[in-house]
C-alpha cells in the first residue's frame, strides 16, 4: 500500500507594509511604557527628595525639642521658644470645618448640575463653578479680609452665639472678624469648586442603563441617588473630597490673611488662631533664632505627615465603599 504524503500547511509571510507597520507599533508600544516608567519614577523621586530635604531641615529642631514640640503651644522664637500645638490646632480644626460645610454643598452642586439642572443652566452654572478654583488664594484672601470677615462679625458670628452660644466652639463675637471662622469659610470656598467639580464628572460617569433601569421599576429620583448614583461613585467623591481637604490643610497665604495671630489653644473659632502653612509663610523669610527655620522645617514635616496620613486614610475608606470590589 502507499502511503500519501500528508500535506504542509505554511502560514502566508505578512507584507512588508504590515510587517514593518508591526514592528513600529511595537517600538512605539515599548517607547510609551519608557516614557510612563520614567514619569512615575521621577514623581517617586521628587517625593523623596521633599520628605528627605525637610527631615534634614528640621533635624536640629528635632535634636533640640524632641516629640515634646508637637505639645508646646507658645512660639516666641527671640527667647528660643517654639512650639505646634496651637498651629496644628488651628489647621486641624479650620481644615474640618471647611471639609464639614464643603462636602455636602459640593455634592448637593454636583447632584444638580448632572442630574437636575436644564441644558441650558447647566452650560452656564458648570464652567462658573470650575472657575473658583482658578482664583489665585491671595484674591480670596483680599477678599476674605475686605467682605467676608467684616459680614461674619456683624452677623454671622452674633447669630451663631445667639443661637448656638452654649457650645464652647461658638463664643462671643470679636469685633474685627480676624479668626479660624473666617479662616474656615475661606477654605469652603477654595475647596467648595473641586469637590463639586470632581463629584459632577463621577455622577456624569453613572451608566445610564442603571438610573433608567431604577426609574423603570418606580424608584423616585431621592431613591435613584440614594442608591444609585452615590453608592457606585461613594469611592470617587471621598478622592475629591480628600483632594479638596489637601489644599485647605496646605493653604497659607488666604488663611494668614484672615485668621489673625493667635497665641495660645482657644476653644472657640470667633477668636485668632494660627495654622501651619500660614506661620511658615509668615515668618520663614525673617528668622530671629538659629533655631528659627529648623523648627518651621519641623513644622513642614508635621504638615507632611497629617497630608500623607488623610491620603491613606481616605485611600482606606475608599475601598471600603468601593462598590466593584464588594461585588467582587
Amino acid at each position: 500500500m502507499s502511503s500519501r504524503a500528508r500535506p504542509r500547511f505554511r502560514l502566508p509571510a505578512l507584507p512588508a507594509g504590515r510587517a514593518g507597520q508591526s514592528a513600529g507599533a511595537g517600538t512605539g508600544d515599548r517607547v510609551l511604557y519608557g516614557l510612563c516608567a520614567l514619569a512615575g519614577l521621577l514623581a517617586a523621586l521628587v517625593l523623596i527628595e521633599v520628605v528627605y530635604q525637610v527631615i534634614h531641615g528640621a533635624g536640629p529642631s528635632i535634636s533640640h525639642f524632641g516629640i515634646g514640640f508637637l505639645g508646646h503651644s507658645a512660639w516666641a522664637p527671640n527667647f528660643g521658644i517654639f512650639g505646634a500645638a496651637a498651629a496644628i490646632y488651628g489647621t486641624v480644626l479650620s481644615s474640618l470645618m471647611a471639609l464639614i460645610i464643603a462636602t455636602p454643598l459640593g455634592i448637593a452642586v454636583a447632584l444638580y448640575l448632572s442630574m437636575m439642572a436644564p441644558p441650558a443652566v447647566r452650560t452656564i452654572v458648570g464652567p462658573l463653578v470650575e472657575m473658583l478654583a482658578a482664583i489665585p488664594s491671595v484674591i480670596v484672601g483680599f477678599w476674605g479680609v475686605d467682605v467676608l470677615s467684616p459680614f461674619a462679625a456683624r452677623h454671622l458670628q452674633p447669630f451663631l452665639h445667639s443661637v448656638l452660644g452654649f457650645i464652647p466652639l461658638f463664643g462671643p463675637p470679636q469685633t474685627t472678624g480676624l479668626s479660624v471662622f473666617s479662616a474656615g469659610l475661606v477654605l469652603t470656598l477654595m475647596i467648595l469648586p473641586i469637590v463639586a467639580a470632581l463629584s459632577r464628572d463621577l455622577f456624569l460617569t453613572v451608566p445610564t442603563e442603571l438610573t433608567e433601569g431604577a426609574e423603570a421599576l418606580g424608584a423616585t429620583r431621592w431613591e435613584i441617588i440614594r442608591g444609585v448614583v452615590l453608592p457606585t461613585t461613594a469611592s470617587g467623591v471621598a478622592a475629591a473630597t480628600v483632594l479638596g481637604l489637601g489644599r485647605a490643610l496646605g493653604e497659607a497665604i488666604a488663611v494668614l490673611q484672615v485668621i489673625g495671630d493667635g497665641a495660645g489653644i482657644h476653644s472657640s473659632l470667633f477668636l485668632p488662631g494660627i495654622s501651619l502653612a500660614s506661620r511658615i509663610a509668615n515668618e520663614f523669610q525673617t528668622p530671629d533664632n538659629k533655631l528659627d527655620i529648623p523648627s518651621l522645617f519641623y513644622l513642614a514635616l508635621i504638615l507632611l505627615a497629617i497630608g500623607l496620613t488623610t491620603s491613606v486614610l481616605a485611600r482606606w475608606i475608599a475601598g471600603r465603599f468601593d462598590v466593584h470590589r464588594t461585588l467582587a
